[in-house]
């Protein structure tokens, strides 16, 4: 589908220029300006979240629905939600501090990113309230005067604001109530609860976690138009790392030169930590050492997403060192591919996701047996099948759910699954409007995955010519991921970075063509 193209690239025209030959990059859909740029990426926020505010109010009657459908909730007029955000950590014996991030409930029951700030929902009346933190005049004379209530309340979708002292006047005012719902009570000292509202406090609750998880596996417009717009961030970023292999030399290039990009965008942080990898390390999905340098490599895969208010995006792209696919990594590219790309056609409402994780196993065991890797003259497709021996080489599922986290909640996985097809699937559930998820197909050569799926089960190796497969480990392995929405009447992919081989290819070999001085300033 057009999509538009978004924010900038952001990157020097130096990088870009001279692109023309390869708008397909983003599917013949993006067009850059005359300086090799994208429009401002200011400008380009959808006119939807500039003018309305995050919908906390909604989340929580939302919230307030799914309670209603369990068989303990009685009275819904007496329950109310009572939360608290994350604080500021500091690191151990030093006066620095971790980056602060929202605790994910609370953000998407509130809008609100900032530290210790507590809301109070009442399900009778359906007012949402925030309190905030007392003034401490010692730290303004350091981090400034923080926002105050009526700031706070032109800003945010709450009906009240008071101060954190108020919180115990303003909850006795609600008679109706006998149950205050929160997640934990991790940071509750901080609102100085009398005892009578203490008591009432209930955390962990089972049916509280299960309204939460079912609204947040439903994406609203603003949470879409938010994603959308992070997506083209990511888009940008992957851009920016295939066109300058001559200023990477090394995976943590490749981690700084996407990390650069997105936060030159608007994107302060990164959905996760990167994962860069270059040669045999791409067999390995979580692979986090990010050092290795890429000389006399094949192959690279990043996987990597920018992160805008909260919401994540997660995409993987592989590209060869050289600017040109070998043999061999072609052909391991062009099955993940067509796993990915057969399996997106019937990706629709209704659709079980089980399904299409077990297709896509179907499809690699055929490209298996193509390429010689597994022995089609000797075993059927059906007895590969049966045996499992196609999860020695992709062991992980077909994709996940994504939002505010990006292994996102309500996927209702089953880790205690003995049958290996399933065990690390995220999603066990049919597909709905409105979810977002990936589809990440791959295929890997990794030794632990061959000991443990093959060496030890001779009714599996037998299958396998590993005379062929000692061919492909220089490549490691391949892994596609895009993000998907659920329509409708379908599907529509929210990434636009090409993972067209051809494309890949031109898009490397017009960086490499490049002089290390035609770049942004490298140190």
């Amino acid at each position: 589908m057009d999509k538009g193209f978004g924010p900038a690239l952001l990157i020097l025209p130096a990088i870009v220029g001279g692109l023309s030959g390869i708008a397909s990059a983003f599917a013949d859909k993006k067009k850059m300006n005359s300086n090799g740029r994208i429009a401002d990426p200011i400008k380009d926020i959808p006119q939807y979240l500039k003018d309305n505010k995050y919908p906390a109010k909604l989340h929580n009657s939302t919230v307030k629905s799914h309670l209603m459908t369990r068989d303990n909730i009685k009275d819904i007029d007496s329950i109310g939600f009572l939360l608290v955000g994350n604080c500021v950590e500091p690191n151990k014996y030093c006066d620095t501090f971790k980056p602060f991030r929202q605790e994910r409930y609370f953000y998407y029951l509130s809008g609100l990113d900032l530290p210790l700030v507590a809301i109070f929902y009442d399900c009778k009346t359906e007012k949402l309230i925030g309190f905030l933190p007392e003034i401490d005049y010692e730290d303004v004379v350091w981090s400034g005067m923080p926002q105050e209530p009526k700031e706070i309340l032109s800003k945010f979708d709450l009906d009240e604001v008071y101060y954190m002292h108020e919180i115990n006047d303003v909850i006795a005012k609600y008679a109706n109530i006998n149950t205050l719902f929160t997640t934990d009570k991790g940071n509750f000292e901080s609102m100085n609860l009398n005892e009578t509202i203490d008591k009432m406090v209930k955390p962990q609750d089972k049916d509280f976690f299960y309204a939460l998880d079912e609204s947040r596996l439903i994406k609203d417009q603003y949470e879409i138009e938010t994603i959308k717009y992070v997506s083209k961030i990511t888009d940008n970023s992957h851009f920016a790392v295939m066109s300058a292999l001559p200023i990477e030399i090394n995976e943590l290039q490749i981690e700084a030169e996407f990390g650069y990009h997105a936060k030159r965008q608007g994107a302060r942080t990164l959905g996760y930590d990167p994962i860069c990898c270059s040669g045999p390390a791409c067999g390995t999905l979580h692979y986090v050492k990010n050092s290795e340098p890429l000389d006399k490599k094949e192959s690279t895969l990043i996987d990597a997403g920018a992160e805008w208010m909260n919401y994540v995006t997660d995409v993987t792209r592989c590209f060869p060192i050289s600017g040109k696919f070998t043999k061999e990594h072609r052909e391991i590219y062009e099955a993940v591919r067509d796993m990915q790309q057969q399996t997106m056609k019937l990706m629709k409402p209704g659709v079980k996701w089980d399904d299409l994780h077990i297709m896509s196993h179907k499809i690699l065991i055929k490209h298996l047996i193509k390429i010689g890797i597994l022995k089609g003259d000797e075993f059927t497709e059906q007895e590969m099948f049966d045996s499992r021996v196609s999860c020695a080489f992709y062991p992980h599922g077909l994709g996940h759910l994504m939002g505010l986290d990006v292994h996102d909640v309500g996927g209702y996985p089953n880790y205690e699954d003995p049958d290996p097809y399933f065990k690390y699937l995220r999603l066990r559930r049919e597909l709905k409007t409105n979810m977002i998820l990936t589809n990440e197909p791959g295929c890997y050569f990794n030794d632990h995955l061959v000991e443990e799926f093959l060496t030890k089960h001779p009714e599996r190796s037998k299958m396998v010519n590993f005379d062929v497969m000692k061919n492909y480990k220089s490549i490691g392995g391949v892994r596609i991921e895009d993000d998907i929405l659920i329509t409708k009447e379908g599907f529509e992919n929210l990434t636009g970075i090409t993972s067209d081989p051809d494309e890949i290819e031109k898009i490397v070999q017009n960086g490499l063509n490049k002089k290390r001085s035609e770049f942004h300033a490298v140190v």
